[in-house]
This record gives structure tokens, sequence and C-alpha cells, in this order.
């Protein structure tokens, strides 16, 4: 538990090839179902404060309570996504705490020197990520746990508990 950020509740890993990400989650490690959306509606992108039209797929499921979120950027616009991968990254990219009071932790992150890399909406609220690097390769995210973001991230996690290990190992209907 952070006492700035709250509880880490997801991994986010960056991925050159979504697809096979997904197979190696779902086949060899056995983790599943997943959630895909082919193109995430971001909407007020911004990429160290200037506009960006950045196209991610992006996967969501669960093992037990911890949530893994695979990222595929799919053009070249500014974001971190594209920078990590530039990097000769793979894998790990972020950690992301879900604080109901998102406001107050932003404010309490800049004041302790975090800078924000990347910020945006989506159907489920906002979220950023901070520049601040917690060890070589891996930033802080922070999303907003909206009652939406609270819905779908339970019904995800649920799923997961119940999952017979092939039954639709990809889903593109996500909870409502």
């Amino acid at each position: 538990m952070s006492l700035l950020f709250g509880e880490v509740r997801q991994l986010g890993y960056v991925v050159r090839d979504i697809e096979k990400a997904l197979r190696h989650w779902t086949e060899v490690l056995q983790i599943g179902p997943f959630y895909y959306v082919e193109r995430l509606p971001v909407t007020n992108f911004l990429y160290k404060g200037r506009p960006s039209d950045v196209h991610a797929s992006i996967a969501i499921g669960n093992s037990g309570s911890a949530q893994i979120e695979l990222i595929q950027q799919r053009n070249d616009a500014p974001s971190m996504y594209r920078d990590f991968i530039a990097a000769g990254r793979e894998g790990l990219q972020h950690v992301s705490s879900w604080p109901e009071n998102y406001e107050e932790v932003l404010a309490n992150a800049a004041r302790a020197g975090f800078r924000i890399g990347q910020s945006g909406e989506t159907n489920r609220g906002p979220f950023a990520y901070f520049e601040t690097e917690a060890h070589p390769g891996t930033v802080m995210e922070v999303a907003a746990y909206t009652a939406t973001r609270r819905r779908q991230f339970e019904a995800i996690e649920a799923a997961g508990r119940v999952w017979d290990g092939r039954t639709d190992p990809v889903r593109t209907v996500w909870p409502t």
C-alpha cells in the first residue's frame, strides 16, 4: 500500500503484439478471460501537456484481485507507450492505483515532485501517468475510481474467478 497513491491494483504491460501477449497470458499462464478493445476510446489525451491522437489496443483480465492490462500502441503518436517501446523495452510499464479521491492524490503527488507525463479520459473516468519512474522503466498511473470503473472492474475480476481456462479467453463485449 502506497501512502501517497493508495493500493496498487493493476499491472500494465506495454507489448509489441497484443494478440501474441493474449495467447501467452490465456494459454500458457492460464489467466483470463481478458476483455479486449482494438481502439480504446480516449478523449482529452495529453502527452507532456500537449494533445496527442494515440491509438491503443488494450486488454484487461484478472488473476485474483490483481488486474493485468495489456497495451499495444497502433500508431506513432506521442505517448509514454511509444517512448517505452522506442527505448527497447517491452513488459511492465506501469502500476496503477484507483483512488476515490483522485484530484487530491494528483495534488499530493505534484507536491511530492511527480509530474504528469500523459493523461486522458475514458468512459470509466480520468487517468494520469506520472513521468517519474519508480524504478527504471516503470511509472505510476492513477485512475479515478468512478462508479463505472468500479462496476466494470469488479465484473472482470468476478469473471476471472470462475473462468474455466478455455471458454471465451478473449472477449470483445465488455461488462457494463
